[in-house]
């Protein structure tokens, strides 16, 4: 362990707090993390095994408590994120927290508070801005390398959707999983949305639908500079885990395709195949989780800015709300509408 190494608790030891778990044991030499907690305490015990993790417990009170520990990450059910922030900010901690902060903007905004208050960092857990493709498409947008942006396409389609129990908990499509295309949408422009419509449908999800949500939609972004977008959303694409985007400048357009589990190309007289896309989000953006790690544990030794703020994650909130409303209520709906 390097001299100078941020000592951490993980709150949450499911699939993403596994994850996580294994990138800041095995990948980040500068973390070292102490102590796991899980309200199931059976899953912190595994986490802890996998890992090496010296402690852990069922009640996460004990990393708070813990005089030690200078940083935690928040791998928990949505509903306890904004607690938690909370308790974490007053208790001193530095806080790494999985998306979203909350489903409602007060509990955001007490949570943001919170942080600000007691003068700690909050990093939000917006993984695909450090993704090499999109960083690359946002270089050429700064650089100008394709003129002045005109036109957005976000592709963002799972192979499958989740389990109906946890839709129902998860706030909808547009809170738990196009929050993500909408928090790039405003890392590749670099400019902020105003106005969203949407369309969208149950095409072929009988439980989703029982679950008062959807699985297949169409979203317009249009942004404050002038630059329209699209995202294009579906929780059933039989062929893979689809991420891609075109971007369209007045120079020229640049876009970024899916990534494979090889580059062989199969060609016979019937046909040219390759083999299906990588599955699903935890093999796709696996480089980029351990990224955004690394710049939170980097950011909390060195007392630098944190590279994806509280306030990056209250707006795709915002504009999670405006799609939900443009969805029930079939019009155009501008992100001031959600803040009166």
């Amino acid at each position: 362990m390097p001299e100078h190494s941020l000592k951490i608790g993980l709150i949450g030891a499911g699939r993403i707090g596994l994850q996580h778990a294994e990138h800041l044991t095995s990948r980040i030499p500068s973390a070292d993390l102490v102590m796991v907690a899980d309200a199931y305490e059976e899953a912190a015990r595994l986490c802890a095994d996998r890992c090496a993790i010296p402690f852990a417990t069922r009640d996460y009170h004990a990393i708070l408590d813990h005089p030690d520990i200078q940083a935690v990450v928040i791998c928990s059910s949505t509903d306890t994120h904004a607690r938690i922030i909370e308790e974490a900010a007053q208790a001193g901690k530095h806080i790494f927290c999985e998306k979203p902060i909350a489903l409602d903007l007060p509990s955001i905004d007490r949570a943001l508070n919170a942080v600000e208050r007691n003068g700690v960092k909050l990093q939000i857990g917006f993984n695909r801005r450090f993704d090499a493709n999109y960083r690359r498409v946002r270089q050429a947008v700064e650089q100008g390398e394709i003129g002045r942006p005109h036109l957005l396409h976000i592709v963002s389609r799972d192979p499958e959707p989740p389990p109906v129990e946890y839709i129902r908990v998860s706030g909808g499509m547009f809170l738990d999983m196009t929050i993500h295309d909408f928090d790039m949408a405003r890392f590749l422009i670099g400019s902020e949305v105003e106005e969203i419509f949407v369309l969208a449908n149950v095409m072929d999800s009988p439980d989703i639908a029982a679950a008062s949500d959807v699985d297949t939609a169409v979203l317009m972004l249009q942004f404050t500079n002038g630059v329209i977008g699209t995202i294009s959303n579906s929780r059933h694409a039989a062929y893979g885990y689809d991420q891609r985007v075109e971007l369209l400048g007045s120079a020229g357009v640049i876009s970024t395709g899916n990534n494979y589990p090889n580059t062989a190309i199969i060609s016979d007289e019937r046909s040219v195949r390759r083999d299906q896309p990588l599955r699903f989000f935890v093999e796709r953006y696996t480089e980029s989780f351990v990224s955004e790690m690394a710049a939170f544990v980097d950011a909390v030794l060195h007392e630098g800015p944190v590279p994806v703020t509280g306030r990056d994650g209250r707006i795709p909130v915002v504009m999670a709300l405006a799609a939900q409303k443009s969805h029930i209520e079939n019009r155009p709906i501008r992100l001031s509408e959600i803040e009166q």
